[in-house]
């Protein structure tokens, strides 16, 4: 989307009373594993309402740190982007790719002989430097309601202790030793924002390995034995159980072999309130979930647009300020989102011992700032007629509708006003 970067940005935004039923007051459903019984589940208030959501990329590929600047436009089939792939969590994948930038980087700075999953035990000891509440006094400063934390990447290294033993990895490369997902789920609520937990169900590289080298590859690594199914069933199951996650976010797909009816119905009847994304591999959903993309119209369904700050979302180090989406560019694509019924799950990368760059944190800053002046064009709103337009002076809007929610009937005269506020 081009747009004239003004020294301010208007937003429009409808106020109007109604008649909205208190969340309490919805009857709670005991949910089967069948598509019809899913469909049933209500978008909870709490997620139509939040706008902003935080993804936290953290894990082994934070130690090395490192992919390619190239591909910004992230042409996922291009055979050249799979050999230099930007995103950083993918690190263990074109470093087994000889001659790809990630091979050459991992042979140069660890040596030719250096295993991936070596890097738990730096991990472990980093790590345990993360001050949670940091984290989450960062996240809410920002002005994001929800956090959603990688427990598992495409490698299989889980950042909870879990009961369910990995089949090819050494016990002490398994998970991390301390309860990383517990600690930051506490330090999130406690500041009063919604938990969310990210599990990669359609790829493990501990169970088959790869390496993606083609297009075709995406599918043929996806594990389907039995085994993986029931692996990924048990530790959904530990993940609902232990943290009761307000998002269940999956990635990739989700085993044949597995169950994500059955999944998805035990987690709404443990969380009610929780909402699953797009990508279990079966027709239910809360809510789309495209990926550095943005619609170009309002969408009567709920979506969210997931992205880094940068190209990648693990921590890169060869990340710029030229590489990270400027602040008033970040502002623009919230408002954008939002007007068109969508949330921005905006990721950050930290550092293996929990440090969040500084190019990343002048923006959560500028964006905390921004929100804090101008939130209540954001915050609690719906789509109004249509989402875009243009002042007489060619200045960009978008357009909110706000809600005013009543506990009794009140009427129904529309209220206009329109915000302007200052980058």
């Amino acid at each position: 989307m081009q747009m004239r970067i003004p020294a301010h940005t208007t937003l429009a935004a409808a106020l109007c009373c109604c008649t909205v039923v208190p969340a309490s007051a919805q009857a709670t459903e005991h949910y089967q594993p069948t598509l019809e019984s899913l469909e049933t589940h209500p978008l909870p208030q709490w997620f139509q309402d939040a706008k902003l959501g935080i993804f936290v990329h953290w894990g082994l590929y934070s130690v090395p740190g490192w992919a390619p600047i190239s591909h910004p436009n992230h042409d996922f089939n291009s055979t050249s982007y799979i050999i230099n792939n930007p995103y950083a969590e993918w690190y263990y994948n074109p470093m087994r790719i000889e001659g790809s930038p990630t091979w050459n980087y991992h042979r140069a700075h660890y040596g030719a002989n250096y295993n991936y999953y070596s890097f738990a035990e730096t991990f472990d000891r980093e790590s345990t430097k993360l001050n949670p509440d940091t984290w989450a006094q960062t996240f809410k400063d920002a002005g994001a309601k929800y956090v959603v934390l990688t427990t598992k990447h495409h490698e299989g290294f889980t950042l909870w202790p879990s009961a369910q033993r990995n089949p090819t990895l050494p016990p002490d490369r398994q998970h991390a030793t301390k309860d990383l997902v517990r600690e930051v789920t506490e330090a999130v609520r406690s500041h009063g924002l919604k938990m969310g937990l990210y599990y990669s169900g359609g790829y493990d590289w501990t169970f088959v390995p790869g390496p993606i080298r083609t297009a075709a590859d995406y599918k043929t690594v996806q594990p389907q034995s039995p085994e993986y199914g029931a692996y990924a069933d048990a530790q959904y199951r530990e993940l609902i159980q232990r943290y009761h996650p307000s998002v269940l976010w999956n990635d990739i797909g989700y085993p044949k072999s597995g169950h994500a009816l059955e999944i998805e119905a035990e987690y709404y009847n443990a969380v009610p309130d929780g909402v699953v994304d797009d990508r279990f591999s079966i027709p239910h959903a809360d809510y789309v979930s495209p990926e550095y993309q943005t619609l170009h119209s309002i969408s009567a369904r709920k979506w969210e647009e997931c992205r880094g700050l940068g190209q990648s979302f693990g921590y890169n180090r060869a990340e710029g300020e030229e590489q990270t989406i400027a602040p008033d560019k970040l502002i623009h694509l919230l408002v954008d989102i939002v007007s068109k019924n969508g949330n921005l799950l905006l990721d950050v990368g930290p550092e293996s011992d929990g440090t969040i760059p500084p190019v990343q944190m002048t923006r959560l800053k500028a964006l905390g700032a921004w929100l804090h002046q101008n939130g209540e064009a954001i915050y609690d709103t719906r789509p109004w007629t249509h989402a875009e337009g243009k002042t007489a002076d060619g200045i960009e809007v978008r357009f909110t509708r706000k809600i005013r929610r009543c506990m009794r009937r009140c009427s129904a005269s529309p209220l206009h006003r329109r915000s302007r506020s200052r980058l």
